[in-house]
């Protein structure tokens, strides 16, 4: 089912990142700049996430002897040092988020590129490399988000759905890789309500909400696609989730086949078997349009 699936390391069936977007109160703050502050019931439902979730998180993984990325807006890095140096010791990738959950759809070219280079130097100052990737806050990937990515030297991004294994999206300067995800490995439609954040979806239990990932998972690794779920540490974190979640990641690492590696090192892998010829992935050019599509009525209407 898929025409050109990527030679993974080792005869590895497919390749695997957990990636947790670290977003915590950020949220609130860009939803509610006025009165976020005063929302305490929803501040503390994010909060969870790093003083909380990402110990447990890191530790499964710590168990399991795999290393993942964490998508995290500066502000959040800033704020909380504890959970970043968690992260760090358990030998993760921390990838670019914005600065504090910003949409660069909304935003001029200049301003993102502020944005962006800010939330870098953070993320430069705090770990001591420059980001490698990037995942645009609620995927709010602009027409002008390549340029941007390309002109800095990034190696990758995960916020666009074009395909099932790794493309590159090429710019006026260069390309990058692209490892995309979508919505159906997404935590938020199946475990976040809150009328603060105007989602109101019905919560799952934990084993149903999971069990869209686990059918994406089997047909990822029957065709040699790339399983990539998107998801926060307040909401997959939580006790009951994140038992069902850290139960199915030792059946997917015993099974020996399956390379579950950071996201850097997967783009990585992707440039090198592309360069040696194994792989030729799709070449998509952003932007692409001009502006806005108009249709204009027939004259007879």
């Amino acid at each position: 089912m898929i025409s050109n699936p990527v030679p993974w390391p080792n005869g590895a069936k497919c390749a695997a990142c957990v990636t947790f977007d670290m977003d915590a109160e950020s949220l609130i703050h860009i939803d509610h700049p006025e009165d976020g502050y005063k929302r305490a019931s929803a501040l503390s439902m994010l909060q969870y996430g790093p003083t909380v979730a990402i110990p447990r998180i890191v530790e499964t993984y710590r168990q399991l002897g795999i290393r993942q990325t964490f998508f995290i807006p500066a502000w959040c890095i800033e704020r909380y040092p504890q959970a970043i140096e968690t992260i760090l010791a358990g030998g993760h990738e921390i990838a670019q988020h914005g600065f504090l959950h910003e949409n660069p759809v909304r935003q001029s070219a200049d301003e993102q590129a502020y944005w962006l280079d800010w939330s870098s130097e953070v993320i430069q100052r705090v770990t001591g490399k420059a980001p490698r990737g990037f995942r645009a806050p609620l995927y709010n990937f602009s027409d002008q988000t390549a340029r941007l990515l390309v002109e800095r030297g990034f190696q990758y991004d995960s916020s666009l759905m074009a395909d099932d294994v790794p493309y590159l999206v090429k710019a006026a300067d260069g390309d990058f890789v692209e490892l995309p995800t979508h919505w159906g490995v997404d935590d938020w439609p199946q475990y976040v309500q809150s009328m603060d954040l105007d989602y109101m979806m019905p919560i799952r239990a934990p084993s149903h909400g999971f069990e869209i990932f686990r059918e994406e998972f089997e047909a990822a690794y029957r065709y040699g696609g790339l399983w990539i779920p998107v998801v926060h540490p307040f909401a997959t974190g939580r006790l009951a989730r994140w038992h069902v979640v850290s139960r199915f990641l030792q059946e997917a690492v015993s099974r020996g086949d399956v390379w579950f590696a950071p996201m850097e090192e997967i783009a990585a892998h992707v440039r090198d078997v592309t360069a040696k010829g194994l792989y030729v992935p799709r070449e998509i050019p952003m932007p692409q349009y001009d502006g806005p599509v108009r249709v204009s009525a027939p004259a007879f209407l």
